[in-house]
């Protein structure tokens, strides 16, 4: 992706935060970090069975424009759908854009 007209989509991008959970471990909670413009691309999907559940994991590809402080801890949020992001890469060496592959569980 160069061109920036193709990011039509926003996404929020959302962070970790860890808190005490009162029985000596951690909980872990998402909160809003950014509101980014996006492309997102469906790649492939596959059926899932998770505690008992169908379900299907679905491969997006997200572009976005650079930014050195994104991780693979990050997640993105469209309204209920929720994008974990899996790797990042600098699109072509420049520092211009991102792709992500992130995948969703869609029940």
């Amino acid at each position: 992706m160069s061109n920036p007209g193709l990011l039509n989509r926003r996404l929020t991008l959302e962070a970790p935060v860890e808190s005490a959970d009162g029985a000596g471990g951690l909980m872990r909670s998402f909160e809003s970090v950014a509101t980014l413009w996006a492309q997102v691309t469906p790649v492939s999907a596959a059926r899932t069975l998770e505690a008992e559940r169908l379900g299907a994991r679905v491969t997006h590809r997200i572009g976005i424009r650079f930014a050195d402080d994104i991780t693979t801890m990050h997640r993105f949020r469209d309204g209920a759908r929720i994008f974990r992001i899996v790797s990042l890469r600098d699109r072509d060496g420049r520092r211009r854009f991102l792709s992500i592959e992130a995948e969703e569980i869609v029940p």
